[in-house]
């Protein structure tokens, strides 16, 4: 014998009456939502990307929206910045990796320095990262997040919301912890890493290596 659905009956009989009442509330709640962030798309995804100069996106990253990036940073293959109902501010001779994703929220947007790394993979979303700064591969930075200046963000680390991490600290696990400061060693090659990363993208953008087109929505 075939058994009914326990969800069946509520859209039917004595629960018809309250599934349409609640309906109604929802649609209204979303609608005003709706309103909200439609507005913002306009205001946002409808801008074309200001790039600066000497800067590198390659075949198959995304860019798309209210984004700035500064002179002579790149994104690499297949990276989403997308600044949609926000905007996502990227600084000088910052590298974003592989496949790594930028993205913003209603409230906050993503602000990125110069001279950062953020490697492959990685979730950078609504937060803030400071000049010289590595976000290792797949790690997550969360919304409202700040993370200081010469900091090293481990592979895989999650950084929680609206968590601040100090200037020059090594930051690892899940959630994420400051472990120690980065010695001066440590945080010379987090600068000298963005710097090779900048003369790659200078090689492509002179050789014409395959070169993506930053774009608007509209």
């Amino acid at each position: 014998m075939r058994r009914r659905s326990p969800w069946a009956s509520a859209t039917t009989g004595r629960f018809a009456s309250v599934a349409r009442r609640g309906w109604r509330r929802h649609t209204a709640s979303v609608n005003g939502t709706d309103r909200v962030i439609e507005k913002q798309l306009e205001a946002h995804l409808r801008k074309t990307p200001a790039l600066g100069e000497g800067v590198y996106v390659a075949t198959g990253a995304v860019v798309v929206g209210d984004v700035i990036l500064g002179d002579h940073s790149s994104v690499w293959y297949h990276a989403v910045l997308r600044g949609d109902i926000n905007r996502i501010a990227v600084g000088h001779h910052t590298n974003i990796q592989d496949n790594a994703v930028l993205h913003v929220t209603q409230d906050r947007p993503c602000v990125v320095g110069n001279w950062v790394t953020i490697g492959h993979g990685a979730l950078v979303h609504a937060c803030s990262i400071g000049d010289e700064t590595l976000i290792g591969m797949g790690a997550v930075v969360l919304d409202g997040a700040v993370i200081g200046r010469n900091c090293l963000i481990g592979a895989g680390a999650v950084v929680t919301p609206k968590t601040t991490i100090p200037d020059g600290m090594l930051v690892l696990g899940a959630p994420a912890k400051p472990i120690r400061l980065l010695s001066a060693e440590e945080r010379q090659e987090l600068r000298q890493l963005a710097e090779e990363y900048a003369r790659n993208a200078a090689y492509c953008l002179a050789h014409g290596l395959q070169m993506g087109a930053p774009r608007s929505a509209g």
